[in-house]
């Protein structure tokens, strides 16, 4: 497919966002924004800045037929920069509509693309839009279905309850500690993530910088007598290192970081089945860790195996029991739909083996193709289910998940996600993850520590955010752990 956009200047301005929606409808596509005789579609949009912002466009096919489009609105602002970010809004809409009429594809998330969309509804709301105000500029502005808003609205409301006091934590933090090892790396998975077999004494020098970096920081947050509100444990999976190198860790936490006990939630991802011992378990139950992660991804052993994932469909339930006995009451799975080779019949089949457990949480992704991943990287070797079925899929978690009691409490989205989808996190009520909402609204700081650790500084004002990452490779970060750690404790002066 290309396309042919006229009647935008200056050309780099509208570039990467009309991209980005082209890539919406098709694979294939090359976009020019210069009269070609090549094109199989013309758009010409027409941008009339007055009084009020006019937009006007129309697309003409290959078969003559031509759909239009019009945006009106009055100027939310005279400073420049707010009309140019107005002028960008006003081109997508139109853009987008225009090719919603051409393909009779409806892209339920209209012009959003970024990954946090509840965030917005969040923002409408505390600025004093009521919910028929918010839901109706999520309509008209941004071309979001009803059916998404209802999602939206659900997941706020939600969250408000869990999280009474969310928009006030911002003089709180949220700790993630980083574990970069793995027993093998899945094919879609661009995390830090590294074989953990052969490599102990990499495994030791991270542990000891890990460690330093905890001390420094807890140390801070104990001058400032800044509370935690909660601790993930990510990577990586966590459970990758050893139970006595985990006690040594959880031991730590508590000795280094301010008021531990009061900490609403501490939680371990033990992602991979085949990391999960009896002696592991025992450590975090020592330490009053009880939210885990175990995280099947699918029920069909062929798809484990196409994905890289070297534990059984029986390791996963066994474990799963296995953490039950252990005292484990409160364990988070992870499901993905559109796995090589799985359509409705297999992901069915995973929900009917979900239900046999009933975790207290249930992510449903939706898969990505990541830059980096090996399965993006071999595209051809990894067929999946066209937008329809993955779309069905969806529609069958979110039934599923209403039919057992669970409900939606966060969604994130990311770029190249099959259908133009989303993730969304299920809980029963009262065991939703605190963090998941943290790290998706970006109410408080986030301070990231470990090998791979993203580090999100919210100021607690302006709310400008700071990003600040860990680097991803574990002999890197070996080398210069007092460096980053130097940074982090330098931008955090800046803000309390």
């Amino acid at each position: 497919m290309r396309i042919d956009i006229c009647g935008l200047e200056p050309v780099d301005r509208f570039q990467r966002s009309l991209e980005v929606i082209t890539g919406l409808f098709f694979e294939e596509q090359t976009l020019s924004f210069a009269r070609t005789e090549e094109a199989n579609v013309r758009v010409t949009i027409d941008v009339q800045q007055g009084e009020q912002l006019i937009v006007v466009g129309t697309l003409r096919d290959e078969h003559g037929r031509t759909y239009a489009a019009h945006y009106e609105r009055f100027w939310k602002t005279e400073e420049e920069k707010g009309r140019m970010k107005q002028v960008k809004h006003a081109v997508s809409h139109i853009y987008l509509s225009l090719l919603q009429q051409y393909t009779g594809v409806v892209q339920q998330w209209g012009i959003l693309t970024g990954v946090r969309p509840v965030k917005l509804l969040h923002q409408k709301l505390r600025s004093g839009f009521t919910k028929e105000e918010a839901h109706r500029t999520l309509r008209e502005d941004y071309l979001v279905t009803d059916e998404k808003i209802e999602l939206m609205q659900q997941i706020v409301d939600r969250q408000l309850t869990v999280v009474p006091d969310l928009y006030d934590l911002s003089k709180e933090v949220s700790i993630y500690i980083g574990i970069p090892f793995c027993p093998t790396k899945c094919a879609y998975c661009t995390f830090p993530a590294y074989a953990i077999q052969g490599k102990q004494g990499s495994v030791d020098s991270f542990l000891f910088g890990l460690h330093y970096e905890m001390e420094q920081i807890g140390r801070f947050l104990k001058e400032r007598n800044i509370p935690i509100t909660t601790i993930y444990y990510g990577g990586g999976t966590p459970t990758s290192i050893t139970a006595e190198e985990m006690d040594a860790l959880y031991a730590h936490m508590y000795r280094v970081f301010p008021n531990v006990e009061r900490v609403r939630e501490i939680t371990v991802e033990a992602g991979r089945p085949d990391t999960i011992t009896t002696e592991k378990l025992a450590v975090l139950k020592k330490w009053n860790i009880d939210r885990i992660s175990i995280n099947p991804q699918s029920y069909i052993q062929e798809t484990l195996r196409a994905i890289g994932r070297h534990h059984t469909v029986e390791e996963t339930i066994e474990k799963f029991h296995l953490a039950r006995e252990a005292g484990m009451n409160n364990i988070n799975m992870d499901l993905i739909i559109g796995l090589p080779g799985e359509g409705i019949e297999q992901f069915c089949y995973t929900l009917e083996q979900t239900e046999k457990l009933m975790p207290e949480s249930l992510t449903v992704h939706t898969l990505s193709f990541k830059r980096a991943s090996e399965m993006t990287k071999n595209k051809e070797k990894y067929k999946v289910a066209d937008r329809d079925e993955i779309s069905e899929m969806m529609k069958r978690a979110e039934r599923w998940t209403k039919e057992k009691g669970y409900v939606p409490y966060y969604l994130y989205r990311q770029k190249n996600i099959l259908g133009n989808l989303e993730n969304v996190g299920y809980a029963l009520p009262g065991q939703e993850s605190i963090y998941n909402i943290m790290i998706m609204e970006e109410q408080q700081s986030i301070i990231g520590l470990g090998c791979g650790a993203s580090s999100k500084f919210v100021h607690p004002e302006t709310k400008a955010i700071t990003h600040f990452a860990n680097p991803k490779e574990p002999k890197v970060y070996n080398e210069h752990y007092e460096h980053y750690t130097n940074e982090k404790l330098k931008m955090m002066e800046q803000l309390f």
